[in-house]
């Protein structure tokens, strides 16, 4: 994980670290922020930024240095654009930016100073916490296994370790920023299981990794192969059965739900393939390294299982996620098998590189089960499909219900992790029917997140509200943005997070 940065929260007056952040926009002059500038440096300052045409537009910055009589050997000022419409995600964002331009100036600590009245829906406090938060995110990164200290410039240094943010109500920051921590907390998590190498983390480490949990109050199981093969999970097994690294089925438990433990709980599935080969139907050779991210599903979950922990979420939610590693041996699954999942309909393997959704289909029949949920959601990178039409930006959303996909739609345009709705059709479903089995996994050429998509809801109950989030695009190696430099994106976290939070946490809208 990246090298843990200290966010304090201080009051307005005091003493700035050498480098310090002050913002400007409209409806913010310049004067007016946390620090009481006399007439001569406040016009100082207006003339440096008239200088630098810097008008406050938003994630704008500029430097002075030395000001006279501030106190300070650089002087950022960072543009806030409109503060009276600032959103939540905005804000966020703005710590990204803000923490980007501090990393530019060699400096182990720094200030920002948040004086920012005027927002129709945030208090500076709060404005100071979502900062923070895009601060932390921005923070984020994985050189666990640099052993050079600098790189070839000489440029490589500590880096930022201490950030202190001035505000009006240093109390009422730190609580605001508490539950935005539990989730960033929760995204570079997230992060650190995309990034790990498949030769580290194996099926059973990441099963392994979710007892960290433990001590947040997530009830944790671990089944084995044998536990599975009890259970009748042919299809999951078939997946791992080709590698020497054994299977493995994680399940975490959060009863949050206060005074209704036995409220039914929303249950999250997730893909943790380690590493895709392909297996048999084998990958071809360039750019395979990649796929040791193709758990990015699971490490979603596990993200947002710590995030929701962490904050004490009000609320009950299950992550399960099925662990295996694709792999070509003696052994392997061979195109043209046939399996049973453990929902007893049977499986013709046409490639086994179409390996994701017979995992899911045993961890999603698992789930219904086992805990006969509220809803089901499950988080893959399942096909490449899904970025031939949507890119690297957005996911695709499936779903069954169109209450549930307005809800995730909602929550990915609160933070910003886009998503489109794409068809469940009887036609998609048609095309994976087999001639020597119930169905088949893959349906060929054409729409094929759309198929991977119809095979998944056979696995899925009558009445069960259910979502497939195809994130093959956006886990890993995808678009980077002011609060993620890592190829690791830890992308769903806070999407499923505020999904939680504004719909199944509070009550229903």
């Amino acid at each position: 994980m990246s090298d843990r940065l200290e966010i304090t929260f201080a009051p307005l007056n005091a003493d700035p670290e050498t480098v310090t952040v002050v913002f400007a926009g409209d409806g913010l002059a310049l004067g007016t922020r946390a620090r009481e500038f006399d007439t001569k440096s406040a016009s100082a300052l207006s003339k440096a930024a008239a200088a630098a045409d810097f008008k406050g537009k938003y994630k704008s910055s500029i430097e002075i240095l030395a000001p006279a009589k501030i106190g300070v050997d650089r002087l950022i000022l960072s543009g806030i654009g409109k503060i009276s419409t600032l959103t939540e995600q905005q804000a966020v964002e703005l710590g990204g930016a803000v923490l980007a331009a501090i990393q530019g100036r060699k400096s182990n600590e720094a200030s920002v100073i948040v004086d920012v009245e005027g927002s129709e829906t945030l208090s500076a406090d709060e404005i100071a916490a979502l900062i923070a938060q895009g601060a932390m995110l921005r923070h984020y990164n994985f050189k666990k296994y640099l052993t050079k200290k600098s790189n070839d410039e000489g440029q490589e240094k500590d880096g930022l370790k201490k950030l202190t943010i001035q505000v009006p109500h240093p109390d009422k920051a730190k609580a605001a920023f508490q539950p935005l921590k539990a989730v960033a907390n929760g995204v570079n998590f997230a992060r650190d299981l995309v990034n790990e190498p498949a030769n580290i983390l194996g099926p059973v480490e990441l099963a392994e990794k979710t007892k960290a949990l433990e001590k947040l109050g997530v009830d944790v199981e671990i089944l084995d192969v044998k536990d599975m093969e009890k259970l009748g999970m042919g299809s999951l097994l078939a997946v791992g059965q080709g590698s020497e690294r054994q299977s493995r089925l994680a399940v975490m438990v959060w009863n949050g739900a206060k005074g209704n433990k036995k409220q039914k709980p929303i249950c999250f599935v997730g893909k943790g393939v380690v590493f895709d080969t392909g297996g048999i139907s084998i990958k071809p050779a360039a750019g395979m390294e990649d796929m040791k991210g193709d758990m990015g599903g699971a490490a979603a979950v596990i993200g947002t299982m710590h995030a929701l922990a962490e904050r004490k979420a009000n609320v009950n939610a299950v992550g399960l996620i099925g662990c295996v590693e694709n792999m070509p041996s003696g052994n392997a699954t061979r195109p043209g098998d046939i399996v049973t999942s453990m929902s007893g309909q049977t499986i013709e393997v046409i490639n086994t590189d179409a390996e994701g959704r017979l995992v899911l289909a045993d961890v999603l029949w698992y789930a219904q089960e086992q805990f006969k949920p509220k809803l089901v959601i499950d988080l893959a990178t399942l096909t490449g499909a899904i970025m031939v039409a949507l890119g690297k930006e957005y996911a695709g959303l499936f779903s069954n219900e169109d209450k549930l996909a307005d809800e995730l739609l909602a929550a990915s345009r609160l933070t910003g992790e886009k998503m489109w709705r794409m068809p469940l059709d009887k036609a998609f479903d048609k095309m994976m029917d087999s001639k020597n089995a119930d169905m088949k996994n893959a349906g060929g050429r054409w729409a094929g997140a759309a198929t991977a998509a119809a095979f998944l809801q056979r696995f899925i109950q009558k009445d069960t509200p259910w979502s497939h989030i195809d994130l093959a695009g956006t886990a890993m190696d995808g678009s980077r943005n002011d609060i993620n430099t890592s190829w690791g994106a830890g992308w769903g976290v806070r999407l499923l997070n505020a999904f939680v939070a504004e719909y199944h946490e509070k009550g229903e809208k």
